[in-house]
């Protein structure tokens, strides 16, 4: 979010300050979050979001969430819910600024009767593959429908005979009269009604004919007392259109709509019919699935929703389409769980050690930081014992020259315990697989050093096998294999068959038992995790969030060399 009292610099700050100082609207800024409940959102909304509110914020106006809900057949509750959910969770808040266009109506039909009333407006019995073939292409212009010239009288009974429900759906449009030669086909005497029996979900069945977006947005634009209506470049070309309708009905002081970026990442579909794909097809768990694009999926893995507006700012407000790297978003997550997380250990693959010459019964609390990025983070007690679990990958029989860990005859550090030297290897006679180690401790190394301050070079985390909690850990890795999954054409051929890894018989340390859903932590030397809703008591779920490694990090730092 923008700082109190601090302007953003982009061209969208610069209209507005151009507006303001020529005395429109009265010096207001009012701006709206327009969501079709059709689906969820996404990451590419996020931006939008923030966009709309904090350009609010920062000019001491007010936004907007309006549901354009002019469609019933795609449109459900269930969307309004999960949409208002996920703008709370990023943080922002539309007062009791909550509209549907669906609230406008009975408004918008009135406007439409004005339109026609103007000679603006007419009644087309065209059915939809006419309207096709009468549109012209990009090189061709349109022929003007044989309805057109239909008389004022004749439209007006048409149109209310067409509210009253006396024609089939789809057989009669009311289509604003503007021009067939245009050379931007959204001005080709667009449909602005279309008949339609579908249930809404918010006025049931009292409307049999709905007005088009293009239609009732900027007219619910002009009802609210919207200034600056923003939105992506996409709408660039329905702009002319945005405004004959406004000048065709003379609303006074009208909206303005302006354009901006909008955000796509590398390895990631943001398209609602293709998450609707992979949802459907089961390639993914449901829209929630972590690795899926969409709020809910980001919020399930972990991703903190200060973290997605830091990235949106940080990308900035632009009006060139440009893609931006996965990897960039993930250093930008790192950086805010590297400042809050809680350091924590967890041993995802585990190997047992037994220390002994540890008495079997007694049980050393050891103080652990908790991050120490953040020192009033301040310390906890961590149980130390007999047998405790490492990883497997922190042990070799037969370590190379650069292998710091632990290996048969070699000295080792403990997190916050001691130092421990590895004395036997036990292993499965039938596999020869290594099961246990056998170690013995120094006791005047406890507090992780010793009096004559001699030094190891390997510091290993673990968990006592007595006070270990049992978890899942699911590990992800981008949904696509290649940057843009669209390469080649289908783009579930780039799939990436190892976006997610389970790993079971995961133990972490005891404090973390009944973590709640969604708190995240550190798992030391592994990554930033967050407790999935699929826990239970018996069984912590964790998904992680990032990897510890920075590749974002990697490819500044070589860019620059």
């Amino acid at each position: 979010m923008t700082e109190p009292g601090k302007k953003p610099t982009h061209f969208i700050q610069e209209i507005i300050d151009a507006d303001r100082a020529a005395g429109r609207y009265g010096g207001r800024v009012h701006t709206r979050f327009p969501p079709e409940p059709n689906g969820y959102l996404h990451i590419g909304h996020a931006k939008a979001i923030w966009i709309d509110f904090s350009t609010a914020e920062a000019n001491g106006g007010l936004c907007n969430l309006r549901f354009d809900d002019t469609n019933p057949t795609t449109e459900e509750e269930e969307f309004v819910e999960a949409i208002k959910e996920d703008v709370r969770w990023l943080g922002f808040d539309w007062g009791d600024r909550l509209y549907y266009a669906s609230d406008y109506f009975e408004q918008l039909y009135q406007y439409a009767e004005e339109l026609i009333k103007r000679g603006k407006a007419y009644v087309c019995d065209l059915s939809p593959e006419e309207l096709r073939a009468y549109r012209g292409t990009l090189t061709e212009p349109g022929r003007e429908s044989p309805y057109r010239n239909r008389s004022v009288e004749e439209n007006l009974d048409l149109f209310r005979r067409m509210r009253a429900g006396e024609f089939p759906d789809g057989s009669r449009t009311l289509r604003a009269k503007i021009d067939m030669a245009s050379p931007n086909l959204n001005m080709r005497d667009p449909v602005i009604y279309r008949i339609q029996r579908a249930r809404h979900h918010r006025t049931g069945d009292t409307w049999c004919i709905y007005p088009m977006y293009d239609f009732a947005h900027p007219l619910s634009d002009a009802i609210e007392g919207i200034t600056h209506s923003l939105c992506t470049l996409e709408f660039e070309d329905h702009r002319p259109l945005y405004n004959w309708f406004l000048e065709a009905l003379e609303i006074p002081d009208p909206p303005q709509q302006i354009e901006f970026a909008r955000l796509e990442l590398t390895h990631t579909i943001t398209s609602k019919r293709k998450l609707r794909q992979l949802v459907e097809g089961g390639y993914v768990r449901g829209w929630d699935d972590p690795r899926m694009p969409t709020l809910r999926g980001m919020r399930r893995r972990g991703y903190p929703p200060e973290a997605i507006i830091d990235f949106c700012s940080r990308v900035g407000v632009s009006k060139t389409n440009a893609v931006i790297s996965l990897g960039f978003l993930e250093h930008v997550v790192r950086e805010h769980l590297n400042r809050t997380a809680q350091r924590v250990m967890a041993v995802l693959n585990p190997l047992k050690v037994v220390i002994t010459n540890f008495p079997e019964d007694r049980v050393e609390w050891v103080e652990v930081e908790n991050n120490p990025e953040d020192p009033e983070a301040g310390t906890r007690q961590v149980p130390f014992t007999r047998e405790i679990y490492i990883e497997r990958d922190d042990f070799m029989e037969d370590p190379p020259k650069k292998f710091f860990r632990l290996a048969p005859g070699r000295e080792v550090r403990l997190k916050g315990a001691c130092y421990i030297t590895c004395q036997e290897v036990v292993k499965d006679p039938a596999t020869g697989e290594v099961i246990e180690l056998r170690c013995t401790w120094d006791p005047e190394s406890l507090g992780g050093s010793t009096p004559d301050g001699r030094r190891v070079k390997g510091t290993l985390h673990w968990v006592s096998a007595r006070h270990a909690v049992p978890a899942e850990v699911r590990l992800y890795e981008p949904l696509f294999l290649t940057e843009d999954p669209e390469e080649g054409g289908d783009f579930l051929a780039n799939l990436n068959p190892n976006s997610l890894q389970v790993l079971t018989g995961c133990l972490v340390e005891p404090g973390l038992a009944g973590a709640a859903v969604g708190s995240r932590y550190q798992f030391l030397r592994h990554g930033y995790f967050a407790v999935d809703p699929d826990s239970t008591e018996d069984l912590l779920v964790f998904n992680r969030i990032v990897p510890l490694r920075d590749s974002w990090q990697k490819i500044q730092g070589r860019e620059r060399t």
